[in-house]
């Protein structure tokens, strides 16, 4: 191969590499190392704790994230589901854990349906939720499921 072959693969190759986003690894030891805010919420009427993110997962936000965990389906149609820290019968829901031990997973494309307590990595779009009650403090968009 001549020498501008070469330089040429070579500079394909390495703008291909420099444009793949590899995603970040985190866990659910990160995930819940979060302190609260309280403020007053009008809907409710009442005070109720707000997230204050750590500059550790403030620096994921609107990063490629990859999280696994147990899978709680909440959506008949498979579009969404939650994926917790801990399985269904310890998870947030039964209050066994805290609200940042649960995210929402918004999935790319729906494939099929998931299994209750199934446990799945997934790697997607972290948003970070600052104050929707009515959401996860985690959102995960665009999300596919990544083989463990």
């Amino acid at each position: 191969m001549n020498k501008g072959k070469y330089i040429i693969i070579s500079f394909l190759l390495f703008s291909f590499s420099a444009f793949a986003q590899d995603a970040v690894e985190t866990n659910w030891d990160v995930l819940q190392a979060i302190n609260f805010i309280p403020k007053y919420n009008a809907e409710l009427k009442a005070k109720v704790l707000f997230p204050k993110f750590t500059d550790q997962i403030l620096d994921m936000e609107n990063k490629t994230v990859e999280v696994e965990g147990y899978v709680i389906p909440v959506d008949p149609t498979g579009a969404i589901v939650a994926l917790s820290a801990n399985p269904y019968a310890a998870c947030y829901f039964c209050g066994k854990a805290g609200p940042a031990s649960v995210m929402t997973i918004k999935l790319k494309t729906v494939k099929k349906k998931y299994m209750t307590d199934a446990y799945k990595k997934f790697k997607g779009t972290l948003r970070l939720n600052y104050d929707d009650i009515h959401e996860f403090y985690y959102i995960l968009e665009n999300a596919e499921q990544v083989k463990n």
